[in-house]
């Protein structure tokens, strides 16, 4: 009785119920966002610009884990790895920068950012970033 009754019920329901399947893997499919990581050369800001105010509003502070990029919208969380010691740190965008198309780096972060990865002293390091959020 029970296999009959699922029978009637696809025959009747079959087509539909695909097609609501089918939709809501397309809208899972769709909502999705895929981890490209980016890889390049990272610098390290001038202790000379804080204070100054950034691309976003906000007043530079070199003791915040922040970072300059030309590819990523204000506020978004980046996970910077150094690629030669694995180290990482989640720094935020709050400025822009004329290092990239200048220099052909992808980030200028921050002091304290930069610390995180390698001494300051190294001036710029190879990187992995990722968007976090």
């Amino acid at each position: 009785m029970g296999n009959s009754r699922i029978k009637r019920i696809y025959r009747e329901w079959g087509e539909k119920v695909r097609l609501i399947i089918f939709i809501i893997i397309i809208i899972a499919l769709l909502n999705i966002q895929p981890k490209i990581k980016k890889e390049g050369i990272a610098s390290w800001y001038s202790v000379k610009s804080s204070g100054l105010i950034t691309a976003n509003g906000e007043r530079y502070n070199e003791s915040l884990l922040t970072c300059a990029s030309a590819d990523y919208k204000f506020n978004t969380l980046l996970k910077v790895t150094n690629m030669e010691n694995k180290k990482f740190v989640i720094v935020r965008v709050t400025d822009r920068g004329n290092f990239k198309k200048k220099y052909n780096r992808i980030l200028d972060l921050s002091p304290r950012a930069f610390k995180q990865l390698a001494p300051l002293s190294q001036g710029i390091i190879k990187v992995q970033v990722e968007v976090i959020k």
